[in-house]
């Protein structure tokens, strides 16, 4: 859940048509009807540089635990479009991470990750024809707002480091309600997407001054609004939103012990007419129907004994989920240390990871529910957190011993979690053995479920940054369990 929290904190920022203010913008944000927090929008312009800002902050409750995920996007282009910087703060809890950039004249970017007084040095190639906040503020000028009329563009989101298509339709001028203040606004839709991952559109409201006076989205089922408003509301007292029931998907049948079953086949039926996209594993098998259901078979995959370590292949994606991430930091000293007392003497590779999702399973004696996304390193000093913490601690631990393991978002069976029943928001690792995919779930192992098992339904993979996880805030909220068999 926290999560998609933190892709709704990140999507809502750098998507809606174009300001031109040179003071602060105030918006209130609701989800689910409520008041949960607020967005700031600011730009400025000196010489021939303009510096746009963002900041979006929202607070929901998890069983009446408070979680907080701020960020502050703040992007330095030419007056011509040009960008020239970038910074992005998360806020993610107690956790804070920066990332900065600076844009070369021959497109290389030099980046900066800072996150508990520690960082990281990197270059990256600046995406074709991405622009920031600037530059699709000018563009969006230069196409206007003719009802009908549809253009692309790139946009370059610090937060996940990615540039991600948006395709933008205009729509007709409608009355549109601004916390009782009335307005005939122009209706602008915004379809993102991006490689591999689904489609999530935003929709935002905005008057003749291009100004974005009101946006939706839905985000993994969530309806998300960003209304503009005075100061002192934005700013004022938020609304209590309990989200724990947000995420779940219901059961057609109870599954008193879905890890001792072989195989589960479900299928998984569109609540609407917005497509979603269930990816393929070596644990599950995702085929669509001509209906438009997706069958899907998840089946536990034994670790193949024999198996070495740490991975010595020239693939390339296997290369990458071994190496070392801003959230899983597994060449830190404290992690490499922790990830030797958990492996032992052992040389067969499926014998480490298991021993490893059993270390992290006793080894996080906390499960706090008020952080609000940790990583490992932060994990392995506080060790406390729930899911997302165990699956991050879990694969930052595999690749300290040069295990590739990825990070897994998805939804996952509980017979009663804070009085709910079904298939409930989850993360849990994967690690690759002997030539596949090992499912790993020391949050399930800890809480007595036995870790991984058929009951467990992934919806994306990756190095637990939020770019990974487009594909599960696009696909939640989308399709039900209209049936399912066991095997």
């Amino acid at each position: 859940m926290r999560k998609v929290l933190s892709i709704i904190v990140l999507l809502a920022t750098g998507y809606a048509p174009a300001w031109a203010a040179q003071e602060a913008e105030h918006f209130a944000v609701f989800m689910q009807g409520k008041k949960v927090g607020h967005a700031i929008h600011m730009r400025a312009v000196e010489g021939d540089k303009v510096t746009t800002s963002e900041e979006v902050s929202i607070t929901i409750s998890r069983i009446g635990i408070p979680v907080t995920v701020r960020m502050t996007e703040t992007s330095v282009e030419t007056t011509a479009g040009r960008p020239l910087s970038f910074e992005s703060i998360q806020f993610l809890g107690a956790m804070k991470m920066t990332v900065s950039g600076t844009i070369r004249n021959d497109g290389v970017v030099e980046v900066t990750n800072s996150s508990m007084g520690m960082q990281q040095k990197n270059t990256m190639d600046w995406p074709e024809g991405a622009v920031m906040a600037e530059g699709l503020r000018r563009l969006t000028l230069e196409k206007g707002l003719t009802p009908g009329a549809e253009y692309r563009a790139r946009i370059f989101n610090a937060g996940v480091m990615q540039a991600i298509d948006v395709v933008v339709s205009i729509g007709a001028k409608q009355e549109v309600d601004l916390l009782g203040r009335v307005v005939k606004l122009t209706e602008v839709t915004s379809t993102l997407a991006m490689p591999g991952a689904g489609r999530i559109s935003s929709t935002s409201y905005v008057d003749d001054d291009m100004r974005a006076l009101k946006n939706n989205m839905l985000i993994a089922g969530i309806e998300v609004e960003m209304i503009s408003c005075a100061r002192e509301f934005a700013l004022g007292d938020n609304d209590v939103l309990e989200m724990i029931g947000a995420m779940f998907i219901d059961s057609p049948t109870p599954l008193p012990n879905p890890r001792s079953v072989t195989a589960i086949t479900y299928w998984l039926a569109p609540t609407g007419a917005e497509d979603f996209s269930i990816p393929t594993m070596d644990n599950q098998k995702a085929e669509r129907l001509d209906s438009g259901t997706i069958k899907l078979v998840v089946r536990s995959v034994a670790a193949p004994t024999g198996g070495t370590f740490p991975y010595e292949g020239d693939d390339r994606a296997l290369l990458e989920a071994v190496a070392p991430t801003r959230f899983l930091q597994s060449d830190r000293e404290e992690i490499i240390e922790l990830a030797g007392k958990a492996v032992g003497d052992t040389k067969d590779a499926a014998e480490a990871a298991r021993r490893i999702e059993a270390f992290v399973a006793d080894y996080i004696d906390d499960k706090s529910l008020s952080v609000g996304y940790a990583s490992a390193a932060e994990v392995a000093a506080s060790r406390q957190g729930d899911c997302s913490e165990f699956a991050v601690l879990t694969a930052a631990l595999c690749r300290a011993v040069g295990i590739p393991t990825q990070v897994v978002v998805g939804v996952a069976y509980v017979d009663d979690f804070a009085g709910h029943q079904g298939f409930g928001g989850h993360a849990w690792a994967q690690a690759y053995i002997a030539g596949q995919w090992i499912g790993l779930d020391a949050a399930f192992k800890s809480s007595g479920r036995g870790g991984y098992g058929p009951g467990h339904i992934a919806l994306a993979a990756g190095n637990g940054d939020p770019a990974d996880f487009f594909n599960m805030a696009s696909a939640l909220g989308r399709f039900k369990i209209e049936r399912l068999e066991v095997e």
